[in-house]
């Protein structure tokens, strides 16, 4: 382990890289912690205890409701705006085409992306400053009806949400990893320690509390293994190029398929929808109009994260993003027209449409058992914590969701590639 981390700091540019990750997450967690001017911070702990909803929602998007802060919405109007421009590429052919033209019409799409997170900013901005009002016995944000008044605050966090996004980007370019990825993993460990704290503190004063806390914390470490077993493992598909010869098993070509090729990408997705309906519905609740607060109250009671119909729509959703983003990021055609093209093929497979066939197949499948297994880890934590409740055993914080789990274990392993792709790079770089 020493060794391996002298390797990095001898390296100069991934040290660069690493340091420059580092000064953005510590700039990012200082930025989370500024609150907007003028708001009641007692009146948000207060909404915030009894919310947990609002609290992983603003987890898992980058955002920090416990302060209110300037970055009170993460990068969530950012992941629904690329959300929309995934299906606007699948639909509007311009976008179709653009997506095919490499790095170029990638770059031009992130541009559109960008912008139309501005208005989804300032209007999901507004959602939230009158939810949070409405949630709280005294107003978090006096006079919020005042234009005045409420069009600063939503100046302010819309701006907050592009400089998470800024920064993220300069974390994809000078940095390590994915950074909205890398900000999104700050995020949900930051909450860690106070979690750990509060558990222990449980513990202490009330010795039945002690139980629980070990049992998921024994849980949280084997999700932790299966998660990182599960993400690392892949099909292999044997290839044979053309006048390569006879080859050893060792050196055999394979194509690798991983059962979780979309990663974390589709619980962050599912995340932003799911809490969607339950953060409208508190939103209505206080509406005038009686089918309207009726609307509202049956949206709270059937989106709650402990009800069932949450966790089905949830699983859903995970499962069909998992599937939109395979389908996006692994194309069989294209796969099967580059093996064609190095003079390779699939033994006992034509070349062709018959490749491209068996590797949708095979791709749909693998697809298939990791979109459950992200659904069910996703699900697992609150279905754990009703077991405990259920048997009589008590219950206390969960130490990181299942959601977080993903995320954070798909972070690690991708910035553990990154940086080993960097020091083999470096060592390549003295032979020269």
């Amino acid at each position: 382990m020493l060794k391996y981390i002298s390797q990095i700091w001898n390296s100069p540019d991934l040290r660069k890289k690493i340091l420059f990750t580092l000064g953005i997450v510590v700039l990012y967690r200082f930025i989370a912690h500024i609150t907007v001017p003028g708001a009641n911070i007692d009146a948000l702990k207060a909404v915030a205890s009894r919310n947990q909803l609002l609290e992983m929602f603003s987890l898992l998007t980058g955002g920090s409701t416990s302060y209110f802060s300037i970055v009170l919405m993460g990068i969530s109007p950012y992941i629904n705006a690329s959300v929309i421009m995934q299906l606007l590429t699948v639909i509007v052919p311009r976008l179709e085409a653009l997506s095919k033209e490499g790095e170029s019409g990638q770059k031009k799409i992130n541009t559109y992306t960008r912008w139309l997170t501005l208005p989804l900013a300032f209007v999901q901005s507004y959602g939230m400053i009158i939810l949070l009002n409405s949630q709280s016995n005294i107003p978090i944000i006096e006079n919020a009806s005042d234009p005045a008044v409420i069009l600063p605050i939503m100046l302010t966090i819309s701006a907050g949400t592009l400089l998470l996004v800024w920064l993220g980007e300069q974390i994809s370019e000078k940095g390590i990893g994915n950074g909205i990825s890398v900000l999104i993993f700050a995020s949900i460990v930051s909450g860690i320690p106070q979690v750990v704290g509060q558990g222990l503190f449980l513990a202490q004063n009330d010795e039945s509390k002690l139980l629980p806390f070990v049992i998921i914390t024994i849980l949280t470490i084997v999700i932790v293994t299966v998660v990182i077993l599960v993400t690392e493992a892949q099909r292999k598909i044997p290839l044979t190029y053309a006048g390569s010869g006879v080859r050893s098993k060792s050196d055999q070509a394979f194509l690798p398929i991983r059962i979780n090729q979309a990663g974390m990408i589709p619980i962050i997705f599912a995340v932003a929808l799911v809490s969607f309906p339950a953060i409208v519905g508190q939103f209505l609740i206080n509406a005038k109009t009686t089918w309207l607060s009726n609307f509202g109250n049956t949206m709270m009671t059937v989106f709650q994260p402990s009800s069932l119909s949450y966790m089905v729509v949830y699983f859903l959703l995970v499962i069909a993003f998992t599937f939109f983003y395979v389908s996006i990021t692994f194309n069989p055609e294209k796969v099967a027209e580059n093996i064609q093209k190095r003079g390779g093929y699939i033994p006992g497979i034509r070349p062709g449409v018959q490749t491209a066939e068996y590797l949708g197949h095979v791709s749909n499948r693998l697809t298939f058992f990791g979109a459950l297994f992200l659904g069910f880890i996703a699900g697992l934590p609150v279905l754990i914590e009703y077991v405990l409740a259920s048997a009589g055993v008590g219950s206390v914080p969960l130490l990181i969701s299942g959601a977080g789990v993903i995320i954070v274990v798909g972070v690690v392993l991708e910035l553990i590639r990154q940086i080993n792709a960097q020091l083999v790079m470096h060592d390549y770089k003295k032979f020269y």
